[in-house]
């Protein structure tokens, strides 16, 4: 997985950018900072060619100078989701007492907006980017590749990382659940996943793998929204599981609210939990840990994660090629509790 070594001469330059569309330094300086100077015509090369190159204006001279700022950036999908407020502190606690300071980009869950961002942070040459998805744009991942800091993804581990990573098998943890519920007796089980970003749809295949493969698959009891998850989301999808599949005898969920929303959910119907619906979380936040009853889960280890990303991205900024071990897997642990019984 080792990634070429980068350095400011490696990227694309203004000439560069200017060769590639055919036109004048001057007309690519001039579509980058008054675009309405420039002929149409020649804004649309110059943004082609700035778009295949993955070129990064630097309006910053003395950071220019100095090759790069005191920021690390770090791109999240989401500022509401404990799951990220966990990372977050890691990688907090893990910048404390260092010159460096993190500069947060929320890109929603939009693929585009993170090329964006990610075009954004590098045109003022942040010391280091933590980027929380492996699923960008081809662009964004050109920037990526191309960036002239080290770059640190999280959440998953994958070989297909521009340069570290460091995360868990995200595959490997859902099938755990579902093996989990087999192994409790349940024969039915459902799956409940909201938003459908890519991370959710690969959670989703591999429960889908599992259930199959243990002759348990049933259309009937996979539901999905592309709404965001909450609370109220997860209720929601049970009602309509249980509308369609009303012999569903568990339920695995893509996440803790929606867990927390099917159980509640569960108990509003009269509904026993464990004994006629089992139902397993996963990430596990402190919220599920304190349901009644405390809800089986899927331990991800958000914190961990961004402890070791920061020290990782630390490491690499101060001793280019020091990190030997670029490929992080911190595991993931089943929480049997409450919600899950041996049948």
């Amino acid at each position: 997985m080792a990634r070429k070594t980068k350095t400011p001469s490696d990227r694309p330059t203004l000439v560069d950018v200017a060769r590639e569309a055919g036109v004048s330094a001057i007309t690519v300086s001039r579509t980058i900072r008054s675009p309405g100077i420039v002929s149409d015509k020649a804004r649309r090369k110059v943004e082609e060619a700035i778009r295949r190159l993955g070129y990064t204006p630097d309006p910053a001279a003395s950071a220019l100078a100095s090759r790069s700022t005191s920021t690390i950036g770090l791109l999240v999908p989401s500022l509401t989701n404990n799951v990220f407020s966990d990372v977050l502190r890691g990688v907090y606690e893990g910048v404390q007492g260092t010159r460096y300071f993190v500069q947060i980009g929320n890109y929603r869950y939009s693929a585009l907006e993170e090329e964006g961002l990610i075009r954004n942070f590098l045109s003022q040459r942040p010391a280091g980017l933590i980027v929380s998805s492996m699923d960008q744009t081809p662009t964004g991942r050109r920037l990526l590749e191309t960036a002239p800091c080290p770059v640190v993804q999280i959440m998953e581990i994958t070989e297909g990382a521009v340069d570290m990573c460091v995360g868990f098998d995200q595959l490997a943890a859902v099938r755990a659940g579902a093996q989990h519920l087999q192994d409790c007796g349940y024969r039915r089980p459902g799956f409940l996943s909201a938003r459908m970003d890519p991370r959710a749809q690969r959670r989703l295949a591999a429960f889908r793998e599992f259930a199959e493969g243990a002759g348990m698959l049933d259309d009937r009891r996979i539901i999905t929204t592309p709404q965001p998850s909450s609370v109220g989301m997860g209720g929601h999808l049970l009602e309509q599981l249980l509308s369609q599949a009303p012999d569903t005898d568990a339920v695995m969920c893509n996440n803790d609210d929606l867990a927390v929303g099917a159980l509640m959910e569960a108990q509003r119907r009269h509904i026993a939990v464990p004994g006629q619906l089992g139902i397993c979380s996963y990430n596990d936040i402190e919220m599920a840990r304190h349901m009644v009853p405390a809800l089986t889960a899927v331990a991800t280890p958000r914190r961990e994660i961004g402890s070791r990303a920061i020290a990782m991205l630390l490491a690499e900024i101060d001793n280019p090629g020091s990190v030997t071990e670029r490929r992080v897997d911190l595991g993931f642990e089943m929480m049997i509790r409450e919600s899950t019984s041996r049948r």
